[in-house]
């Protein structure tokens, strides 16, 4: 009787361990602020690539991570969406662009924030140096200010009878294009001798003002910034610059897909796909001061051959040879 009490007692006493190992770690929760609309496929496709890239490093979704994603299109909405995930108190929120980014930092300077798709992350205080984050953002850079020379030098290899050319921006949500950007376009315009135009807008009246503008003579040009307004008003402006037949350069390849004439810029689903790390490691403990702002590393160029044709314009050999994709 002994023999078995002690047994009993051991087994007893081992179950408690037993059970305690078994157990499941913690669900961990992950915020997503994508300031585009829900449907659409560029954003969606960019979206794929974080979370593939979480998954790739053991996170999956429903069993020990809940990912809360949320879309906003415009500055009120994402102010709200915020809050929103805010008050969820993820472990981690994931953020793309500059407005999202500033509505996330209002609500929260404790809960650890990683963006993608911001230009200047130290002008509006996001972090304190590129090496040095110094509070709870950090992210990946995703253009240089000298590329809007670079947009221009395209535009006029392109189409080389340009002669005034317009960087068009909403300066609500692209506040730094007149800080970070005109300098490099200006100068770009006075050594090609081109006009240059900034041109502001808010909506789609203005949007369509600008490019009619345009088109009125012979010799216009835009350049449309990187910035999600723009990115929202895609197929307006696509279909506006087809009509007034004004030759256009962008930052994102799904313009051209969608019919723009040339895109340059960093490759969009590698940089949302190497945000998924930081979100790992923030989960496993790192701080975000602790990871340093991170600039591209792939870039690429779309051009449209057909779009081309409609506008009248030779297609460059030039182009040709560096283009990672054409449509025909």
């Amino acid at each position: 009787m002994r023999r078995r009490a002690f047994i009993t007692l051991i087994g007893a006493a081992a179950w408690p361990l037993a059970a305690r190992a078994q157990q499941p770690e913690p669900m961990r929760r992950v915020g997503v602020l994508m300031p585009y609309r829900e449907n659409d496929p560029g954003a969606k496709g960019w979206l794929s690539g974080f979370t593939e890239g979480l998954q790739g490093l053991g996170w999956t979704d429903g069993h020990n991570v809940q990912v809360e994603v949320r879309w906003a299109a415009s500055n009120d909405g994402m102010r709200m969406v915020a809050k929103d995930l805010v008050d969820l108190q993820p472990d981690v929120i994931f953020v793309s662009g500059t407005p999202a980014t500033a509505a996330l930092q209002r609500q929260s300077r404790t809960i650890p924030i990683v963006f993608v798709n911001v230009v200047d992350p130290i002008g509006p205080g996001f972090v304190a140096s590129l090496s040095r984050p110094d509070g709870n953002i950090t992210g990946f850079v995703n253009i240089e200010a000298g590329m809007a020379g670079k947009w221009l030098e395209l535009l006029t290899e392109i189409a080389p009878s340009v002669k005034r050319v317009a960087i068009m921006f909403n300066p609500d949500t692209a506040t730094y294009v007149r800080s970070y950007f005109l300098s490099s376009f200006e100068s770009a315009a006075r050594s090609l001798n081109v006009e240059s135009i900034a041109a502001p807008v808010h909506g789609e009246a203005e949007i369509e003002q600008v490019i009619t503008s345009l088109g009125r003579e012979p010799g216009g040009g835009l350049i449309v910034s990187a910035d999600g307004f723009m990115f929202i008003n895609r197929a307006l402006i696509i279909s506006s610059t087809a009509r007034n037949k004004v030759a256009t350069v962008y930052q994102f390849s799904v313009y051209v897909r969608e019919s723009g004439l040339l895109s340059y810029g960093p490759n969009f689903g590698d940089i949302y796909r190497r945000a998924a790390p930081y979100v790992d490691r923030i989960l496993r403990g790192t701080k975000p001061a602790d990871l340093p702002v991170q600039l591209p590393i792939k870039f690429e160029m779309a051009f449209n051959a057909n779009t081309a044709k409609a506008l009248g314009l030779t297609i460059p050999q030039s182009i040709l040879l560096r283009a990672d994709e054409v449509i025909e």
